[in-house]
């Protein structure tokens, strides 16, 4: 549900509404000294890149870009030919949102939506895409894309990664991780970013920042650098190499120190939680899914759509055919107070 002549609070409507945190403000103030190299060769960019690398557990080739949109799209093309075809969900951000970039980068890479519950990809699902047909008139399967946390807010445990990787594996399928709330899905499974993306066997994750708070670039991050050659004239050609690179990276940097990344994301997976047990004791209000990290879906009466569209609370209902409500960095107990006090109180 959106009316942008309408709405006009957008605490709740994503975690984009959220500015920059101080922290990264600041860094970005003081990367603003002197002059430096361009398009990546300067000391900042360097140092976040190894920031990322250490808390990913080991190497990788690692590229700035501006959104979240570029990361996948660019990540997918270099994992694919144009005969390719890419195994993901059906609520996948790559499927709905955003307008066929992907299939647009790589030439005509086709995706292959499976149906899911709770937005999660089984094994079972995957085993029977690629299984399907294996003549050359059918766009042979190449990766498997996985969304951290899912576009329901739901979360696979390392066990549910570890058995997607598997069958990734047998069949030579790349796994790709949207990680644009990669941090909600760290600090939701209460496990270390290395641990995850090894579950998964990851090929290449998209991290993202944006969302965090951390600034406005994301991450694209090879582990597999055999698919990562020549990412630079990708980046280059798309319009995502930034000058001043410098600006993208320092607030990367800055997330990493005291674990500042994890903090912001705990803020938001908490107030979430908070937000789904207050939402629960609403009478005629219904959660529809888990709440795992920072998404709260919840099914609501036609009085009480009302009550927030008088309000002017900006929300959507196409994403899991629910009011969906998402926390951030910057939510607190009376951004939260404040939503559901909007339901609660008498016409």
């Amino acid at each position: 549900m959106r009316d942008s002549a309408a709405f006009k609070d957008t605490r709740f409507a994503s975690d984009n509404t959220a500015g920059i945190c101080p922290e990264a403000w600041q860094a970005l103030r003081d990367a603003d000294q002197g002059s430096c190299p361009s398009y990546g060769e300067d000391a900042l960019t360097a140092r976040a890149a190894d920031a990322i690398r250490a808390a990913l557990g080991g190497e990788g080739d690692v590229y700035f870009v501006f959104n979240g949109t570029a990361a996948n799209s660019l990540a997918l093309a270099a994992c694919c030919q144009s005969y390719h075809s890419v195994i993901c969900s059906d609520v996948a951000h790559i499927v709905t949102d955003e307008c066929g970039a992907p299939e647009f980068f790589s030439n005509g890479t086709k995706l292959l939506a499976v149906r899911t519950e709770d937005g999660k990809v089984t094994p079972a699902e995957v085993e029977r895409l690629v299984t399907h047909r294996s003549d050359l008139h059918y766009p042979k399967p190449r990766v498997l894309s996985l969304t951290l946390p899912t576009e329901l807010g739901t979360l696979y445990s390392l066990e549910e990664l570890r058995a997607l990787a598997a069958v990734a594996r047998r069949h030579g399928l790349a796994v790709h991780l949207d990680g644009a709330r990669f941090a909600n899905a760290v600090v939701g499974l209460g496990v270390s970013a290395a641990e995850l993306v090894a579950a998964a066997g990851a090929d290449v994750l998209c991290f993202g920042a944006v969302k965090n708070g951390l600034g406005f670039g994301e991450a694209v991050v090879f582990r597999n650098r055999a698919l990562s050659a020549e990412f630079s004239w990708r980046c280059k050609q798309s319009g995502q190499l930034a000058s001043k690179m410098r600006y993208l990276a320092a607030p990367w940097l800055r997330g990493f120190q005291d674990e500042l990344w994890l903090r912001n994301a705990e803020n938001a997976n908490r107030s979430a939680r908070s937000l789904a047990a207050q939402l629960s004791a609403v009478p005629g209000a219904r959660l529809v899914r888990p709440v795992e990290a920072n998404a709260v879906f919840v099914e609501l009466s036609a009085e009480h759509h009302e009550k927030l569209k008088s309000a002017g609370w900006a929300y959507y209902t196409f994403i899991g055919g629910a009011a969906r409500f998402v926390c951030s960095w910057a939510t607190t107990p009376a951004d939260v107070d404040a939503l559901v006090a909007t339901l609660t109180t008498s016409s």
